[in-house]
């Protein structure tokens, strides 16, 4: 069974180049982040006529999350319990999503940004992250096969940025963010990429040449019960999908599962 985790940063700009790359990889389950399109706009033909089922959670043109599974699609839940809304009102954001397929259950997450260490937004992440560390430290008892796949917004080691300096007092790399995913280990989960690629990028933004220079981040991951990590074989990042006109600023990220 093939499991991809892809922030493709717009479906609706993306849909051909996604089916197109489900199909040459063989892919049986697609987790994406930041869809940025309402449920009603979403590209749903494309899909299913790629055999997919799609589970889509957007509320407008930001954030977004999605599930597209060729192996059955059920118990879609659109939130995490207790997970923390953000602005006014305390509004809850298409930011997670989770169901079961073939067995496993899966969530697609899109970790908020941060954005400043000052900044509201950021206090909201370390809520965020707690959260849902909370909620899947209650999955992980039951002993299932969960896993917990996406767009994170941490960097949790030095070197996963491409110069640690650049970084200073900046969101990704505090101490506090760095914790709270680390947190994931002690909640009964194992960061299953690195176990299988030990340094490697999973983002470059557009800006600066960033990619043609190389100056990446790895801020894309997979946490998973020991269920599921125990049947993880092997893990790739395809970062050809970086390239050519309307790439995402994210690549793939593939976990072969037994």
């Amino acid at each position: 069974m093939r499991i991809a985790s892809w922030n493709v940063n717009s479906i609706r700009a993306r849909a051909e180049r996604v089916t197109a790359w489900l199909e040459r990889n063989d892919v049986d389950v697609l987790l994406v982040q930041e869809t940025k399109t309402k449920d009603e706009t979403f590209p749903y033909l494309p899909f299913q006529a790629a055999g997919y089922e799609v589970a889509h959670h957007g509320l407008n043109q930001w954030n977004g999350v999605a599930i597209c599974s060729r192996v059955g699609l059920t118990d879609v839940a659109h939130s995490f319990p207790g997970q923390p809304g953000w602005g006014e009102g305390d509004a809850m954001e298409a930011r997670a999503i989770g169901a079961t397929c073939a067995g496993l259950r899966l969530w697609s997450v899109y970790v908020p940004n941060g954005r400043t260490l000052e900044d509201p937004h950021y206090t909201y992440k370390l809520r965020w992250l707690d959260a849902l560390r909370e909620a899947a430290a209650g999955w992980a008892e039951s002993g299932a096969p969960v896993g917990l796949l996406g767009d994170w917004n941490v960097a949790p080691r030095d070197e996963d940025v491409w110069d640690i300096a650049v970084f200073e007092g900046s969101t990704h790399v505090s101490a506090a963010e760095r914790a709270a995913f680390d947190a994931f280990a002690d909640a009964g989960y194992r960061e299953v990429t690195r176990e299988h690629l030990p340094q490697v990028y999973t983002y470059w933004d557009y800006q600066r040449l960033r990619f043609p220079k190389n100056e990446g981040m790895r801020i894309d991951f997979a946490w998973a019960t020991a269920a599921l990590a125990d049947r993880v074989r092997a893990v790739a990042v395809d970062r050809e999908e970086r390239k050519g006109k309307g790439a995402s600023d994210h690549v793939p990220v593939v976990l072969d599962v037994e």
